[in-house]
């Protein structure tokens, strides 16, 4: 079956983070059994979701890992002038949600795999598709997991998260965090009397704000990102019932996206010193008073050195000379840190058409990307 027969398909599964992804991640394991391949599937504990990943060649030699995830964000509050979960293709481009991030890479590697079936490999390929990504690279973990208990481990990591298909070497890591403001509340006519959690919240946020101006003056720094510092970014802030209530409990969700070799600890403990210098003076008056700071989810930066041997390998797949940063996360990190692989991010179409009404891919793009795939199938029919 060819890539687009694949995409068709692909996006036609409705696979928003907070849906199924088992029919997709079935029809992909019939699909490849029918090949000769077989795939292994690692569900969640609420067997809705599935990681698959599957090889194709020797099994004693290190293999190549393709790596792509299947959720997709919302259509919901976009105003979409093509079916969001049908492909269309209108000239140069193919429409879905999807195509861009990151089913069009995935219908490629899918597509290679089938190929590959059919090839005497002196190195393995390895398809690796996720679920979760979207909302924090939180599925891959089971897979990379299994992955470490592989009697011989893979060799390199090649995402195929839009990048153009430039290669790119590195991404900033993220931790989530919920910030929970405690006060005391009551009538709003006896504010004074009362301690408003939400004014805690606003004192945090200024705390907030007053660490991002240090972190921006004074570094690290990595030039090649547009924001070439860490950034501290308060998302979501919820309290209060109403306006005549001063406000017992204040909740703030937010993120810090750090440098890969920057410590998202230090940023954390810095916030935790700043909420206890506001609550403190409050305590003999206001006992309950609180601003507790809980890590939701995280994953890790990806700094790939410009002269690794995968940079350049890839490189070469794709004919180019330039490498670049990405500015948002993946899952690339992951599995350069837990599996010590590697790891290059390189896919078809640019980011700033995902996550977007109307997304597209370019149809240049993906047959780059098939390209590329073909002369990594190529070197791994000659051993390298």
């Amino acid at each position: 079956m060819d890539m687009r027969s694949i995409l068709e398909r692909l996006i036609g599964f409705e696979t928003v983070s907070h849906m199924t992804n088992v029919p997709l991640m079935r029809y992909v394991e019939g699909l490849l059994a029918e090949a000769g391949i077989a795939s292994t599937l690692i569900f969640d504990d609420t067997g809705e979701k599935a990681n698959l990943y599957a090889q194709v060649g020797p099994r004693d030699v290190p293999g190549v890992i393709l790596s792509g995830h299947v959720d997709v964000v919302p259509v919901e509050g976009q105003d979409w002038t093509r079916p969001a979960f049908k492909l269309t293709q209108e000239g140069s481009r193919f429409y879905g949600r999807g195509t861009t991030d990151m089913k069009g890479f995935d219908a490629c590697a899918i597509a290679l795999m089938l190929q590959a079936a059919k090839r005497d490999l002196k190195v393995p390929l390895i398809l690796a598709l996720s679920h979760d990504e979207e909302i924090g690279c939180r599925g891959v973990g089971s897979m990379i997991e299994a992955m470490a208990e592989w009697p011989v481990p893979p060799r390199l990591c090649i995402v195929g998260e839009p990048t153009n298909m430039e290669a790119a070497i590195g991404h900033k890591g993220k931790v989530a965090l919920r910030v929970s403001c405690t006060g005391q509340g009551g009538h709003s006519s006896n504010a004074p009397h009362a301690l408003n959690a939400i004014h805690l919240a606003m004192d945090f946020g200024a705390a907030v704000r007053s660490l991002q101006e240090q972190v921006a003056a004074g570094g690290p720094f990595d030039a090649d990102y547009d924001v070439p510092y860490s950034t501290l970014h308060l998302g979501k802030i919820n309290g209060g019932v109403q306006v005549n209530i001063v406000a017992q409990s204040c909740v703030i969700d937010m993120e810090i996206r750090t440098l890969a070799n920057d410590d998202p600890a230090l940023l954390i403990a810095k916030l935790e010193a700043a909420a206890e210098a506001i609550v403190a003076p409050l305590r003999g008056t206001f006992p309950e008073a609180a601003i507790e700071i809980e890590r939701l989810w995280a994953y890790p930066g990806l700094g790939t050195a410009p002269d690794a041997d995968v940079v350049s390998f890839v490189k070469g797949l794709t004919g180019g000379n330039t490498h670049l940063k990405v500015a948002y996360g993946t899952e690339g990190g992951m599995f350069a840190q837990r599996l010590g692989l590697p790891t290059v991010i390189c896919g078809p179409g640019a980011m700033a058409q995902g996550h977007t009404p109307d997304e597209f891919v370019e149809i240049a793009q993906l047959e780059r990307c098939e390209a590329m795939l073909a002369a990594l199938l190529a070197r791994c029919e000659a051993g390298f």
